[in-house]
């Protein structure tokens, strides 16, 4: 049995993805095989929990759009403020990035759990700080994807945690295990991890949400060392629940939300990654990089300055053997 791949080309500890071969099943690495049964696992309980929901009962979606209204009859549990945009315009569906369910933040491919008044967000809307904070989160989801898939199949790459999005920042942040203590990335190293980033965002790749139990959890990150210490910590502020976002078959633990999908992306840049040295848990890396939303529009010298912001330390706090992203109460220092 044959599997569509891509051949791989190695530059230093990393390796870059060109289209295109073929290999045997057999010949599939750890990491792919994980990543296999983790995306299995997603979807069998998203299968369920769509069975679960028995008879279809319809409910009144009222979208305040920007010069009139419209109601929607939808499905409750199944229809999601995707699939209201799709019944709007064109436009509307390939713009809006996220929703706002009563005034609450929701994601775009999150399913309507009641009668409600639906607004939907763009990246440009303004003075809407939700849309930014998202923004700045899949960013952050994207990086530690591209992380994940950059590095040669003998390099164990433990994903940790992403701080809470700091626009203030100058950069949005990724901290990674990388299994090895001394990396100093090279311009060339940088580039192809920013290239493989740009990539990602021209796939248009949809962001599904997944609240899943503890156990469910504990069992798709067994794998990761410290998800596996995380996800009870996380499961007992949350009912014992654990949400999940999925990108492609990229699966990361998060509040969210985050927006509808890839292409929301525009310009971005994987500008540095500083080494984190700690006591309780070793070294990571703390990947870093900067982006414009789709559409928008900045001069090379502009956007250089925010590059050079982006390569400068993100002091985002960050705690260890806990995730640290959307916390508002960090109690712990930045590591120097």
């Amino acid at each position: 049995m044959l599997v569509y791949t891509k051949m791989i080309v190695s530059c230093g500890n990393l390796k870059l993805q060109l289209p295109a071969t073929l290999r045997s099943l057999s010949t599939l690495s750890p990491k792919i095989e994980t990543r296999r049964k983790r995306n299995e696992l997603f979807d069998n309980e998203k299968k369920r929990q769509r069975a679960a929901v028995g008879r279809i009962e319809k409910i009144e979606v009222k979208y305040l759009g920007l010069t009139e209204d419209v109601t929607l009859v939808m499905n409750k549990f199944i229809s999601t403020p995707y699939n209201c945009a799709q019944h709007i315009s064109e436009s509307v569906r390939n713009t809006a990035a996220l929703a706002e369910v009563n005034g609450v933040p929701w994601d775009m491919h999150s399913p309507l759990v009641e009668a409600c008044d639906l607004k939907l967000l763009m990246t440009s809307t303004p003075d809407k700080q939700a849309v930014n904070r998202a923004f700045w989160r899949t960013c952050s989801l994207m990086l530690g994807a591209v992380a994940e898939n950059a590095f040669k199949d003998d390099i164990a790459v433990h994903l940790h945690s992403f701080p809470a999005p700091n626009l203030r920042s100058g950069s949005f942040v990724h901290d990674i295990c990388l299994g090895f203590n001394d990396w100093q990335p090279t311009t060339a190293e940088l580039q192809s991890l920013s290239a493989l980033f740009v990539q990602l965002s021209q796939k248009k790749i949809p962001i599904e949400r997944l609240e899943v139990k503890e156990d469910l959890a504990l069992e798709m990150f067994q794998d990761n060392p410290y998800k596996s210490m995380q996800i009870p910590d996380i499961a007992k502020n949350n009912n014992s629940n654990v949400v999940l976002y999925r990108m492609g078959e990229h699966i990361e633990i998060s509040k969210g939300p985050m927006v509808g999908n890839t292409s929301h992306i525009g310009k971005c840049t994987i500008a540095s990654i500083h080494k984190l040295s700690t006591d309780e848990i070793g070294t990571l890396y703390r990947f870093q990089g900067v982006a414009l939303p789709a559409g928008l529009l900045l001069n090379h010298f502009a956007y250089g300055i925010l590059e050079e912001r982006a390569k400068k330390f993100n002091s985002s706090i960050w705690v260890p053997n806990k995730i640290t992203e959307d916390t508002d109460d960090h109690v712990a220092a930045a590591v120097n």
